[in-house]
């Protein structure tokens, strides 16, 4: 019973021994795909998403994404080549570039040394960049996140003027709703007073016809800014992301907004603040330390790093360190980059994107100027037909005052009497137009120096 307990336990283990000595082939079959010159080059790997349509190219940007992990565990650097967005989702195709020196070597005719022959060298280093080289990749990726940031400031600041805008356009909506409604009701007495006139004959019937003409109109009109209104409530609660039944309460009369600063003060603090000019400066910026770091790339890299190697005994010698195994700590090297195309070519991109750059703030520079005066003038029309609305609103009254009780008396003038209280109309609609076209002057003002 003993040996057969014994028998039992060595089968287990020569079983075992068995299957890992296969696992061990496997795995030197596959380094040896590794072992030839140019495995020590980088690697390029496309990626094509094929006529499989958008299932097919989700499933690419899936296996991309694999990829780039793959290679960031694995201490691989990456560089997206080229990448061509799929029509709804994923990728169509994608070429990346993968830079880096594998770790493991195993001879396929193991060199012979004094101790033994030497089956295979683990490798393990450590590079240094030239001076100065980390900190100005970080000075790129600094400048471009700020970039990023003065993007998102001016979207939001965007938001901001899209809210006040449509404010402003759904309270002139509600005061012109009110207003056609008061003249609907003035129109209304000027009919019952035509229709008296008619029975006691003195006026003719064209009075009333006239009046029905003008309520006609007016109706038709309340319509319209009704249906406007709608649409205006809708637009502003879904800025507000509420229920688009929301109510909106408006003052009665709107406020009147004031640009803080003169003009010359207000375009150079537009300048200086502007989120869209602070973004391409920042990627000025950004592109200048590229330039830095692409001659940088081609200096000298400086290596430390320690060398393993597994010796096989041989059984020819009697030495007493035959089969040991040699280490070597440290191991220091230099690389030199001897192809310098690459990097003339990255020194030449940083500065053709500075170029770019500068043309882009001059042009931006440029279009802000013009955007300024353009909104200037709106703001200063504003405030002008504020006052001159308002002031033609009090001479329309008196005047239809007087000839409403002439009409009453002698019967004359009524056509007037009608064009006046359209002239009264006018004037009152657009007083609250101008108060909110100035406003909105002033709100796109704030947007520009980026409040």
């Amino acid at each position: 019973f003993d040996f057969f307990e014994i028998g039992e336990v060595s089968e287990d283990e020569l079983d075992k021994q068995y299957q890992q000595s296969l696992s061990y082939i496997e795995e030197l079959e596959f380094l040896n795909m590794l072992s030839k010159e140019e495995d020590r080059l980088n690697a390029i790997i496309n990626i094509n998403s094929g006529a499989g349509g958008t299932e097919s190219q989700d499933w690419a940007e899936m296996l991309l994404r694999m990829y780039m992990r793959w290679a960031e565990r694995n201490n691989f650097k990456t560089k997206i080549i080229d990448r061509q967005e799929g029509d709804v989702a994923g990728i169509k195709s994608c070429s990346i570039e993968f830079e880096g020196n594998f770790a493991f070597g195993y001879f396929i005719q193991p060199p012979e040394t004094r101790v033994g022959p030497q089956k295979a060298t683990f490798n393990l280093t450590q590079s240094f960049p030239w001076f100065g080289l980390l900190n100005a990749k970080e000075d790129v990726a600094t400048e471009m996140a700020k970039a990023k940031y003065e993007e998102f400031e001016n979207t939001k600041s965007n938001i901001f003027f899209e809210v006040k805008t449509a404010y402003y356009n759904y309270y002139f909506i509600e005061k012109a709703i009110q207003i056609t409604k008061e003249n609907i009701e003035i129109l209304e007495v000027f009919k019952r007073l035509a229709f008296v006139k008619i029975e006691s004959g003195n006026a003719s019937i064209v009075d009333e016809l006239r009046v029905e003409l003008e309520l006609n109109d007016l109706e038709n009109q309340l319509a319209l800014f009704l249906d406007s209104k709608e649409v205006l409530q809708v637009k502003f609660n879904n800025l507000l992301n509420r229920a688009i039944i929301s109510e909106i309460s408006v003052p009665e009369i709107l406020w009147q907004d004031e640009i803080p600063l003169d003009q010359l003060n207000m375009l150079s603090e537009i300048y200086s603040s502007n989120h869209q000019l602070k973004s391409i400066e920042h990627k000025l910026n950004a592109f200048v330390n590229q330039e830095i770091v692409a001659k940088k790339e081609g200096l000298p890299k400086f290596m430390i790093g320690l060398n393993y190697t597994v010796v096989g005994e041989n059984p020819m010698s009697t030495a007493i360190d035959n089969g040991k195994d040699a280490f070597m700590f440290p191991s220091v090297g230099i690389s030199i980059p001897l192809y310098r195309k690459k990097y003339k070519a990255l020194i030449k991109e940083a500065r053709y994107l500075q170029e770019a750059e500068i043309s882009r703030k001059e042009d931006k520079t440029n279009t802000l100027g013009t955007i300024y005066k353009n909104t200037y003038k709106d703001f200063s029309d504003g405030h002008r037909r504020i006052f001159l609305n308002e002031k033609q609103s009090e001479i329309a009254k008196k005047v239809l005052d007087v000839l409403i009780t002439s009409y009453s008396t002698n019967s004359k003038d009524f056509e007037e009497v009608l064009r006046i209280e359209r002239q009264l109309l006018k004037y009152e609609l657009e007083h609250q137009k101008a108060l909110t076209d100035k406003n909105a002057a002033v709100a796109f003002m704030n947007y520009l120096i980026g409040q």
